[in-house]
């Protein structure tokens, strides 16, 4: 019998989600692992290079390798010096499944009716995703659909709280200002550690304006007001597209009033891991370095496994 697969995820977010668990895909048993450290990029150096050689696929939580706007993609310094630690075991971001599944994601909903506007609204839905160059394929895909978009890159990412409406103006951005980001610590930039606790309240006003909220949980999180009678409604009726859900959180999301909660990866006892560690198990089921997966690679896998995204209604 062949030996499981392990594939760890070493995450910048804190160690209160970590967690191990066993399942088999395509026939394969797979160990499927979270370490968190506190945002501490030395101890996550130090935790990739003890890993080297021992595991399957290693992901990076919490951090970029690559953003992404268009054809182009762009390093991020800290996350590559954090991959260049392991010299055999593949490393991977999550970046190839977010093009694809959650590409795919949002092109499942549309087809099945899911997208659309409140009752008697005559406009499209309004979708807002968190951040384009985290999620450029998601992005593409709800433009696709027709939808009427919000992109929150700058408001979320840099606190200008400027709303950025088409794609084009995104790629103009990145172009300008992603070669400047990307050499930033990573820190500034998301929030890692202790920071994913802090709840800021910054996008109150656009949560309102969506039918549909997108994006990277962590993201969405620490800009989501606690709870209070005061804002029982702030998600009432809405959708939400993300991943890496504890039940912890889809608490706190239905008492925010969030109609449908989506999950891109599957959800494991309780939670959606990340989508590093759900592409680690994907090259390590294909026997390929990440560089050699195309698109169609992805997709392929993706159907002989029949993942479909997690539609979960929270309210009554």
């Amino acid at each position: 019998m062949d030996e499981p697969l392990r594939i760890v995820s070493v995450s910048l977010g804190s160690p209160d989600s970590d967690f191990i668990r066993e399942r088999e895909f395509l026939g394969r048993k797979c160990i499927l692992q979270r370490i968190g450290v506190d945002g501490d990029l030395k101890r996550a150096g130090e935790q990739i290079a003890a890993l080297d050689g021992k595991v399957a696929a290693i992901g990076l939580g919490g951090i970029d390798l690559y953003l992404v706007a268009g054809q182009r993609r762009y390093v991020i310094r800290d996350a590559a010096k954090l991959a260049a630690n392991a010299r055999v075991t593949p490393v991977v971001d999550g970046s190839g499944l977010k093009h694809t599944l959650e590409r795919e994601t949002v092109r499942y909903l549309a087809r099945e009716g899911y997208l659309t506007p409140p009752a008697g609204a005559d406009r499209p839905p309004r979708v807002l995703v968190v951040s384009a160059v985290d999620r450029f394929g998601l992005a593409e895909a709800a433009v696709e659909t027709g939808a009427d978009t919000c992109f929150g890159d700058l408001i979320f990412a840099l606190k200008v709280p400027i709303p950025v409406r088409r794609l084009g103006t995104i790629r103009i951005i990145a172009q300008l200002l992603l070669p400047i980001i990307s050499r930033l610590p990573f820190s500034q930039l998301y929030p890692t550690g202790d920071k994913q606790h802090e709840v800021h309240s910054r996008g109150n006003k656009w949560f309102r304006w969506a039918d549909v909220i997108a994006g990277d949980y962590k993201f969405i999180g620490t800009n989501l007001p606690d709870p209070t009678p005061d804002n029982a409604d702030l998600l009432a009726a809405k959708m939400m597209i993300t991943n890496t859900t504890t039940k912890k959180d889809v608490g706190k999301l239905k008492a925010l009033g969030l109609a449908t909660l989506v999950t891109t990866t599957p959800r494991l006892e309780g939670r959606s891991p990340g989508t590093n560690v759900m592409e680690g198990a994907l090259v390590a089921l294909s026997g390929k370095r990440p560089e050699e997966l195309t698109e169609g690679d992805y997709l392929d896998l993706l159907q002989r496994l029949d993942w479909k995204p997690e539609v979960e209604r929270l309210q009554e």
